[in-house]
């Protein structure tokens, strides 16, 4: 069982995801940095000074002046600012694995264009190369 185990794990598709989930995961912390510390204060200030992160519903009867003073005081609430900027982050996050994807498309496409059109075959009888146009095989004169 164990050597089964190694086997499964030492399969190259499972260490690419591998790679991918840790590579992934470093990308969304960067990302969501970028949201919460560049991206969110300037559409606050030209919002009219705000906070997104101060944003909330309370939902219970107590009223609290600040978001921290009802989440210190354990207060439900709804944490729509929050939401509205994981919701951002995904929207940027979603944007740069398109433009990747797609790079990595037009990519493939270039190298699928640069690759020549084979000019030779082998011959069905004797595997030997032949011309692609050949009708008769220079080598066992095999018809082809």
């Amino acid at each position: 069982m164990l050597k089964e185990f190694r086997t499964f794990v030492m399969r190259g598709n499972v260490l690419d995801l591998a790679v991918a989930v840790i590579i992934g995961g470093a990308f969304g912390k960067i990302i969501t940095s970028f949201v919460k510390d560049i991206i969110m204060p300037p559409v606050g200030l030209l919002l009219g000074n705000v906070d997104f992160n101060s944003l909330y519903l309370n939902l219970s009867p107590t009223l609290y002046p600040t978001f921290d003073d009802a989440q210190a005081a354990g207060a439900p609430t709804i944490n729509y600012g929050a939401f509205i900027s994981t919701v951002i982050d995904f929207l940027i996050v979603a944007a740069l694995i398109f433009l990747i994807v797609r790079a990595a498309q037009r990519l493939e496409s270039l190298r699928a264009k640069e690759a020549p059109a084979p000019t030779t075959r082998e011959c069905p009888h004797c595997l030997s190369t032949i011309p692609l146009k050949a009708t008769k095989c220079a080598y066992c004169t095999s018809q082809v």
